[in-house]
Formats: C-alpha cells, structure tokens, sequence
C-alpha cells in the first residue's frame, strides 16, 4: 500500500514540473506582445531594408526572450527551498503584476509619438532587454511552482521571434493601429495563468 501511495506521489511531483504545450503556448503569447508592439513601431519606423531589419529584430527579441526566463529560473531556484510554502503566492502576484502593467501601458502610453531607431544596435539591444524583463519574471515564477524550464524558454523565443517578424511586416503596412490591442490581449493571458497556478495550489 505505501508502495502504492509513494508511487503516485512521484508521478504528482514529475506531473507537477512540466505545462502542456497549450499552457506554455498561451504563455509564450502573451510574453511576446511586449515585442510584437515595439516591432510594428519598428517597421513603421523603417525606410529601406525592412526584411532584413525585421530578421535582425526578431533574433534580438526572440532571443533575449529566451535567455531571460532561464536566468530568472536558475535565481528562483536558488531560493526555492525557502519559499516553498507561499511560492505559488509569488508566481500569482508577478504575473499579476506584470499583465495588469501590460494593459495599464496599452491606455496610458503612446507608441507612434515615440521615436524608435531600430538600426542603431544599442537602442536594439535597449529595446530587447526592456521587452524581455517580463520573462525574466516569468521564469522566476515557473522555478517557484517546479517546472522546467527548457521548453517553456525555446517555446517562448520561437513565439517571439515569429511575432516579432510578423510586426515588422505588419507595421511597415499598417502602422501601430495593432499595438494597443497587443498589449491587452498579452496582459489578459498573463493575468489568467497567474490566477491558474493559484487555484490549481490552493484546490
């Protein structure tokens, strides 16, 4: 009987440590809209060489999205082991947090009377690190409910860098018309994961 019981324990914890691909996809989503938004600015922005600026784009974006949530997991799990009774606690709030700042930003802020130079590397590199903060926090997030952290992270670099060339794309035709309802719709899935981790801990 114990045999038993600690046989489905473990496969409770090995469930526990990984999100269907669903979860990680809805989450890659909305990390990405911070990155889809400022790429419609960038192709906006951009007079000559679009296409090859958007790849240079999105491998900036794309990338830093996925290096960030594995630098924020490898913290998380530094301080796991003292946290682990309110951890859940903690993923709800960042996520709380971040999505609620993602929508407050779609109201209060004004991307077209920005000037964004997306072929000055420097204001790239800028721009990359300031849309990946986000997952940073993720990724402390995921390390406080034991997932791991692989998939998640190259799920969510692919999701940007394709969201990101397809902003280019878009707002070299359109303009930023999109990028108001990127950030809600991005803030939304977050908040919804966030609430999901809880009652799935707490129920």
């Amino acid at each position: 009987m114990d045999k038993i019981i600690n046989t489905r324990k473990s496969c409770s914890i090995e469930r526990s440590k990984d999100m269907n691909i669903i979860q990680i996809l809805l989450l890659s989503i909305g990390l990405a809209m911070d990155a889809f938004a400022v790429s419609l600015a960038s192709g906006f922005s951009l007079k000559k060489s679009y296409l090859l600026w958007g790849f240079i784009i999105a491998m900036f974006f794309g990338g830093f999205q996925a290096i960030m949530p594995v630098i924020g997991w490898l913290g998380g799990s530094l301080f796991q082991q003292y946290i682990r009774n309110f951890d859940h606690w903690i993923a709800f709030g960042l996520l709380l947090i971040i999505g609620i700042r993602m929508i407050y930003e779609a109201f209060v802020s004004h991307p077209e009377k920005k000037i964004i130079q997306p072929t000055n590397l420097l204001v790239l590199l800028g721009l990359a690190i300031a849309t990946s903060i986000d997952a940073l926090a993720v990724g402390l997030s995921l390390s406080l409910i034991d997932i791991t952290i692989l998939i998640p992270a190259l799920l969510i670099g692919i999701v940007t860098f394709i969201l990101s060339l397809l902003g280019v794309m878009i707002g070299k035709s359109m303009g930023l018309r999109l990028g108001k309802r990127a950030h809600i719709f991005g803030g939304l899935v977050l908040i919804i994961i966030g609430f999901k981790i809880l009652f799935e801990h707490l129920f």
